[in-house]
């Protein structure tokens, strides 16, 4: 028996209203939330168009399975989902002339997908991650639809059929967490490898936020505790909201107890707060799984926004000359909407050079 994936009504509503022009194809990720049991799709969004140059290789004989750079259609998204949902899979829309081989390039785009997501992320799998991916298939002209998974993590993994069950109100009643963390990170650089300095050094503050304390609605609560224990379940209430805060404080003191001297030419440092939101599966959630959702979106937050300002960095180069450079990245991502939650990311951050 196959995993089972509950997708809400409005995932379905966005799949069958897609069209293809003819002799193209349609690529776009399934986002939404993993648990040990079951997974829960709760947006779709579709590869928006890429300004290239030249003569589009599908003109040319090249068939368009061939033409998908699967970093396009993986990163205009990752950098815009909440804590706690993630990228599940991608689906794929074909005319009927391109079903035999839609298959096998799902499964290169799944294998490569998970490659270049695990290239950028800073926080370990745990035990409890769910490690297939969902791979779905829609023939553009009969919309019927072939649902697989690949176990990303095994190379020689071969697909499994799975259960695509649609659902009203998937992620009504999640309930979400919220927190606020200040970030001031000194990082040493140099001129000529600076991201990967940047990395190194978001890499050190990463395993900072992963060990520091967790405080949720003000209190230290146990790690197997139910997250909704002592709270006012409102039946009306779309989402119900937790505050947690974090102390870097033990994990400093940690830090303090070694020193390292490291040759540098500069030095960036990223200085400013985060706001960040999480929602978790309505599956009795326990205090640890809202310590986790936060803390991976506090760091993917940071992470996203470093890198768009390195590429900024990089687009401008030469046109920053002086020796302090300042960045206010306070800017609100929107455009992906669901209508039981904003898909969003914001953030106001400064970072100095």
């Amino acid at each position: 028996m196959g995993r089972s994936y509950f997708i809400d009504e409005t995932v379905e509503e966005y799949l069958v209203g897609l069209q293809t022009a003819p002799g193209s194809c349609v690529t776009g990720l399934l986002a939404g939330q993993s648990s040990p049991q079951r997974d829960f799709v709760v947006l779709a969004v579709q590869t928006p168009h890429r300004e290239s140059e030249g003569q589009p290789k599908a003109s040319r004989g090249v068939s368009p399975l061939d033409d998908i750079d699967v970093e396009w259609v993986t990163e205009h998204v990752s950098r815009m989902l909440p804590g706690g949902l993630c990228i599940l899979g991608l689906f794929l829309v074909t005319p009927p002339e391109l079903s035999k081989d839609a298959q096998n390039a799902l499964k290169r785009l799944i294998f490569a997908m998970d490659k270049y997501i695990t290239k950028g992320r800073l926080w370990e799998l745990s035990e409890e991650d769910v490690t297939d991916q969902v791979t779905l298939h829609i023939c553009s002209k009969t919309k019927k639809t072939v649902c697989k998974t690949f176990d990303v993590k095994d190379p020689k993994s071969s697909a499994k059929p799975a259960d695509w069950k649609y659902q009203t109100g998937v992620s009504s009643s999640w309930p979400m967490v919220t927190c606020s963390v200040e970030v001031d990170v000194q990082i040493p650089v140099s001129s000529d490898i600076t991201d990967k300095c940047m990395k190194d050094g978001l890499r050190r503050w990463a395993k900072q936020i992963e060990a520091a304390y967790c405080l949720i609605n003000g209190r230290q609560a146990l790690d197997d505790s139910e997250l909704s224990s002592g709270q006012k379940k409102n039946p009306k209430a779309t989402h119900r909201q937790t505050l947690i805060s974090m102390s870097q404080e033990q994990s400093e003191l940690d830090e303090r107890s070694s020193a390292l001297v490291q040759v540098c030419s500069g030095s960036m440092k990223v200085r400013g707060v985060v706001y960040c939101r999480a929602y978790i599966h309505n599956n009795k959630p326990k205090a640890r799984h809202a310590a986790q959702v936060i803390r991976r979106d506090i760091i993917n937050t940071v992470c996203s926004r470093v890198e768009m300002f390195l590429e900024d960095l990089l687009i401008n180069e030469g046109s920053h000359k002086g020796t302090v450079v300042h960045h206010d990245l306070h800017v609100l991502l929107e455009g992906i909407v669901h209508p039981k939650m904003k898909i969003f990311s914001c953030y106001k951050m400064a970072l100095f050079k």
